[in-house]
């Protein structure tokens, strides 16, 4: 008779919502006189990341540190010497390495989701949840390049082109896996926007700039008086207006409670989309932001997150013809929150490193860009309180590296979400999607604005 590994075990165990709940819950029950930790049974055994050099992001970098992950939290970060381990965690060597948070991509497009159809240019109705594959070989990638969590978006071809979803790269079987949900059990996700060229097409499109902030006003009108009747609504429910799915998620983004994520490239589309903001009172992250070094006082003024893409070829379309390395330096030196993203597949995944250490040289300071990476991500998501950086009490999201973060040749040696690890370089099956080769690409489908590709026949 043989018995499965304990790593095998935890996994299994992890990935069973109903069981893992109790196990959540005995967690939190009776202590470990001796280092101050919850007792738990061996299906949740902690984990221990040991004597690596270890970057919270929210705090100074420890030369030794340890970081202690139970029941899926982080339950202590502190130097090697000082740090108690339980004496039954799962020990994680990191000598000579680095230990840092998973990293919280802004603006993904992995797994093949598709929004808006060509029917209309705004179609806030539309969920991408429900189109995407979370077995994606993308998704894989993503894990090897030491990403944890996503926000993963339609294209951007509409004025208002849906719902995205924050996902949480755990092992998943369904969507509901990757699902990163609110107290009260609702779904967590944002508003997808564009405008500039994207969303400029043939009738009912819009042909002009003008004519797409038109459109978009009109829409936040009817929103607005959509939400009036709901209010008349619960004096008098007889008053109720009849269900609209579309008008339901913009009166969402009204009221606060979903994030829009705009698309915007040139400075004029950015002024734009802050006279909606100021207009209408919205949440907003500008993405892309290429040329946000033309307008920062004035992006600084409205205090708008901008989530940015460095790419370091030339190409792409001619809104981006005037894109800036510098444009995380100057956005910092403004004051402006400045995270960066992939928009997978424009930008690889595996390669999401590059973008910090590209803008460090331009002029970013390094603490800057790698919170651009982490922890303000986090904080343009409004998921601050749970990851992005190494803090007890948040999910233990954790990757280690085989050196400084940085540097050109350093690789993702693991990665580990809510203290399961997903990704191992030294698995060969894990390494398939860290190098590439035949199968790398399985599955995986690209669906953007402008073309739809399939990466691996």
């Amino acid at each position: 008779m043989t018995t499965a590994p304990i790593d095998t075990i935890c996994t299994a165990a992890r990935n069973r919502p109903a069981s893992r709940a109790g196990l959540v819950a005995i967690c939190l029950t009776g202590w470990v006189a001796s280092a101050g930790y919850p007792v738990v049974p061996a299906a949740e055994r902690p984990v221990a990341f040991v004597g690596g050099e270890v970057l919270p992001i929210s705090g100074p970098a420890l030369p030794a540190g340890t970081v202690v992950v139970v029941g899926g939290k982080i339950a202590a970060v502190g130097p090697a010497a000082t740090t108690p381990v339980p004496a039954d965690a799962q020990r994680v060597d990191c000598t000579g390495k680095v230990v840092m948070p998973g990293l919280v991509d802004t603006h993904s497009h992995v797994g093949g989701g598709w929004g808006g159809d060509a029917s209309a240019p705004i179609q806030p109705d539309v969920r991408v949840l429900d189109s995407i594959n979370v077995r994606d070989a993308g998704f894989r990638k993503c894990r090897a390049g030491g990403l944890t969590t996503l926000n993963i978006m339609p294209g951007s071809g509409h004025l208002l082109s849906g719902q995205t979803v924050y996902a949480k790269l755990r092992k998943a079987a369904t969507i509901d896996d990757f699902l990163i949900r609110a107290p009260d059990g609702r779904i967590l996700t944002g508003m997808k926007m564009a405008n500039g060229t994207n969303s400029q097409r043939d009738p009912p499109f819009p042909g002009t700039r003008s004519k797409s902030a038109a459109l978009v006003r009109q829409k936040f009108l009817a929103a607005e008086a959509y939400r009036r009747k709901l209010a008349e609504a619960a004096a008098d429910p007889a008053k109720a207006p009849d269900r609209d799915l579309e008008l339901e998620g913009l009166v969402e983004v009204l009221e606060g409670r979903r994030v829009v994520h705009h698309h915007c490239h040139r400075a004029d589309d950015i002024l734009t989309v802050l006279r909606l903001k100021e207009e209408f009172g919205f949440k907003v992250v500008l993405h892309h932001v290429s040329e946000a070094w033309k307008v920062a006082p004035q992006l600084a003024r409205a205090a708008a997150p901008c989530s940015v893409i460095v790419v370091d070829a030339p190409g792409g379309k001619i809104e981006a013809a005037e894109m800036s390395l510098a444009t995380g330096a100057i956005l910092e030196r403004e004051g402006v929150p400045v995270a960066f993203h992939t928009d997978d597949p424009v930008t690889d995944s595996r390669l999401f490193f590059r973008a910090a250490a590209l803008a460090v040289r331009a002029g970013m300071t390094r603490e800057k860009a790698l919170e651009a990476l982490t922890l303000a991500g986090a904080r343009m998501l409004e998921l601050e309180g749970r990851i992005g950086s190494l803090e007890p009490g948040k999910d233990g999201d954790v990757i280690v590296l085989s050196g400084d973060p940085l540097a050109l040749r350093t690789k993702v040696l693991q990665t580990w979400v809510e203290g399961v690890k997903v990704f191992d370089r030294d698995d060969p099956d894990d390494r398939l999607f860290a190098v590439g080769g035949y199968g790398a690409s399985r599955d995986q489908f690209a669906h953007g604005c402008c073309t739809d590709t399939r990466l691996n026949e």
